[in-house]
């Protein structure tokens, strides 16, 4: 096997790759070598840097055909599959890692899929566009109406995203299943990490992103 860098940083990727700062954290997350399942991978962006950069050995599902033909023409292992229906297939403990990058918002069932996530994975990655953001917030306080940001871009009638929700809704719901938060980091409007010692209140007021690492 190729030699892995441990520590990956936007010096280490081509800017294409650097556009999603959130796939960099997970990135961080994932160790070397892992076996991982890559939940609604796209064009294969996450994917590519953790085989390229991490060493994984990755397998991918795409809800869209032209994501999965993407990540094929790049000799990635990618089916077309749907993450509220075709999780149940695979096994328990399958992979060390099983990872939702900006999706579960998208899901029918985000309890369900979250639940499959801690079934198939060790541990489970998700991130999601934080909806307590102060810019959401007065968007829909002050101009009452659904809000547009640059993690949240389309209009209310074109959005794919059916259960947006708050950090602190998120925490809830890992409270809920009884998900275990081993890491959680929530990245401003610029990507930067906030402080690890900013109250959760804070964390949701001015996170526009968040990241989880969860397990069981």
């Amino acid at each position: 096997m190729a030699a892995v860098n441990v520590n990956v940083s936007p010096r280490a990727l081509r800017p294409a790759e650097t556009s999603r700062v959130d796939l960099l954290l997970i990135a961080e997350m994932v160790k070397p070598d892992s076996r991982v399942l890559d939940i609604g991978c796209g064009d294969g962006t996450l994917l590519r840097i953790l085989t390229e950069k991490r060493g994984v050995d990755g397998r991918g599902i795409e809800l869209s055909q032209a994501g999965v033909n993407s990540c094929v023409a790049q000799g990635l292992s990618v089916i077309q599959g749907d993450a509220d229906t075709d999780l149940a297939y695979y096994p328990d403990l399958a992979f060390d890692y099983a990872i939702l990058s900006q999706t579960i918002q998208a899901t029918y069932s985000p309890r369900l899929v979250l639940e499959q996530l801690l079934r198939i994975g060790k541990r489970a990655v998700v991130s999601f566009p934080n909806f307590g953001h102060w810019k959401v917030r007065a968007q829909l306080m002050f101009g009452g109406k659904m809000p547009q940001t640059d993690n949240l871009p389309d209009r209310w009638y074109d959005t794919p995203n059916i259960h947006l929700c708050t950090i602190k809704d998120f925490l809830g719901l890992c409270e809920d299943i009884g998900a275990k938060v081993e890491r959680a980091v929530a990245l401003n409007a610029k990507g930067y990490k906030l402080g690890v010692s900013m109250p959760l209140f804070a964390q949701n007021l001015f996170g526009e992103q968040a990241v989880f690492l969860l397990s069981r």
